[in-house]
């Protein structure tokens, strides 16, 4: 998995709508929270999904966007996003181009790492967390970078 100094790799994939979305120009708007979980309406990544959704407001106002990375198609999004009113990207990656990027896929190349990357607007990740099975840790590191300022993570 990548670490804080790291260069984010950059990626083009479609999101909830089918427009393709690449992490150069998310960066353009300011810090990027890009987070990978493994799918749409499991019962852990949509309590995840959720708790960033009740926190989206907080985020914007830092200056920061969220985009969540999983390998189901944009269909799914989209109803992953309508279902939960979820006010963030969700860009699809099925092939697991930026998964693999950010060394998130899972043992044996099966499924997906909980894992949350705080990156710069220069493209460079200020800080990450892996819990796989702590949903809760990825909503604090989200607040911390909040707090910071989208400056770093927690």
């Amino acid at each position: 998995m990548l670490k804080a100094g790291d260069k984010a790799p950059d990626f083009t994939l479609p999101d909830q709508d089918g427009n393709q979305v690449s992490l150069h120009a998310l960066l353009g708007d300011g810090p990027v929270v890009l987070y990978f979980y493994p799918a749409d309406f499991t019962p852990g990544c949509t309590k995840e999904a959720c708790s960033i959704r009740d926190m989206h407001d907080e985020i914007a106002a830092a200056g920061m966007r969220v985009v969540g990375v999983s390998p189901q198609d944009a269909d799914s999004h989209a109803r992953f996003r309508d279902k939960h009113g979820l006010p963030f990207t969700l860009v699809a990656d099925p092939d697991k181009v930026a998964v693999q990027a950010y060394g998130v896929d899972g043992p044996l190349g099966i499924g997906v790492r909980r894992a949350t990357f705080l990156i710069d607007p220069d493209g460079v990740i200020r800080d990450a967390v892996l819990a796989d099975l702590r949903v809760g840790r990825h909503e604090e590191f989200i607040r911390a970078a909040v707090a910071a300022g989208g400056k770093s993570g927690g």
